[in-house]
């Protein structure tokens, strides 16, 4: 269910209120799937408040399938700097939440071929962004 792309980062697709009040090890979850993207997905809200009885941070940075803006890049790597235990992100797929992962990974000052071989050890292939996580990561 829960894909480990680092020792602090985990991806997954569309998961419940039930899942974050497991003790998986996560300090933080962000939630990067819009309300309404598919009918019977849990609100947002209702992930915050599962979130919030479990002690979990939570954040919710939606994408949609127009694209990652520079906004969300920064409020994902803001995410990662204040996290004080391993984080996961969630979408339908885990897909989104692996590739905004990356770009603020990058952001971040993170070495962009060690991002694309952490995303494949998940099964995630970001390849395809590695020019844009160069220019991010100002390598």
């Amino acid at each position: 269910m829960f894909i480990r792309l680092t020792d602090t980062m985990s991806v997954a697709g569309q998961i419940t209120p039930a899942d974050l009040g497991a003790a998986h090890g996560f300090a933080s979850v962000v939630n990067n799937r819009p309300d309404g993207e598919e009918a019977g997905q849990p609100t947002g809200a209702t992930m915050q408040a599962a979130a919030a009885q479990a002690g979990l941070a939570y954040a919710a940075i939606p994408v949609d399938h127009s694209g990652f803006s520079i906004e969300q890049i920064d409020a994902m790597a803001a995410v990662l700097d204040a996290a004080t235990g391993p984080v996961l992100a969630w979408c339908r797929s885990g897909t989104r939440s692996a590739n905004l992962w990356a770009l603020a990974e990058a952001r971040r000052g993170g070495d962009p071929d060690a991002i694309v071989a952490a995303a494949a050890q998940g099964r995630y292939d970001v390849a395809g962004l590695l020019p844009t996580l160069r220019k991010l990561s100002a390598r």
